[in-house]
């Protein structure tokens, strides 16, 4: 077992010797913990595609799938890092949204302005309302709508009967995404429970 490294070693010479029932189980979980995070995989699977190993067949000795054999695997160690560093910053996440942010929700702005998100979106884009993407230490981002005056003292919902026909002839948009003009890219206040779709490990 020379490809192993010398901890992997060491845990299943412990789990050989063990005899007690609990020491045994202390050392099948010390040993599962040092296999994981042993190299060797990660060597065994490059030499498999050195050698012309399909991802599909990979996977198969792996037992998972074969996107998560590419998430776990591919690429190069910083790439790998980068992604099991992301994938800790997602799992990190709290499961509600801060209630301490700025200004308002796209949608919360579109209600007390009695427009709809995409009216609210192009006014952002045309300056005509002032708007910032807060970004949490976390990494996650929230759109958010700067109201004064009046717009932001009410609290009883639309007073505008106007919509999303908001529309300038003399001014108008060629943006492909209709629902957010400004191409920011941000996490929705009624997300409450982000899923790592990014780690297809967690899909095991």
């Amino acid at each position: 077992m020379s490809f192993l490294s010398s901890s992997s070693r060491e845990a299943i010479a412990a789990l050989q010797t063990a005899t007690d029932p609990l020491a045994r189980l202390g050392a099948i979980r010390a040993a599962a913990v040092a296999l994981e995070a042993d190299r060797a995989a990660l060597a065994a699977v490059r030499d498999a595609l050195a050698a012309d190993a399909t991802w599909d067949e990979i996977a198969e000795a792996a037992g998972m799938k074969p996107a998560a054999a590419k998430w776990r695997w591919q690429g190069s160690d910083e790439e790998i890092a980068a992604r099991a560093e992301a994938g800790r910053k997602r799992s990190a996440r709290p499961s509600s949204v801060p209630t301490d942010l700025p200004g308002y929700s796209v949608a919360d702005a579109a209600a007390r302005l009695g427009l709809t998100v995409q009216a609210v979106y192009l006014r952002i884009s045309r300056g005509q309302l002032a708007a910032e993407t807060v970004e949490l230490t976390d990494g996650r981002k929230y759109k958010r709508v700067m109201l004064a005056g009046a717009a932001a003292a009410d609290t009883t919902g639309p007073h505008s009967q106007e919509t999303d026909d908001d529309s300038d002839a003399s001014n108008p948009t060629s943006d492909s995404d209709a629902s957010n003009p400004t191409g920011d890219s941000y996490t929705s206040d009624s997300d409450t429970s982000e899923s790592d779709t990014n780690n297809p490990d967690s899909s095991d």
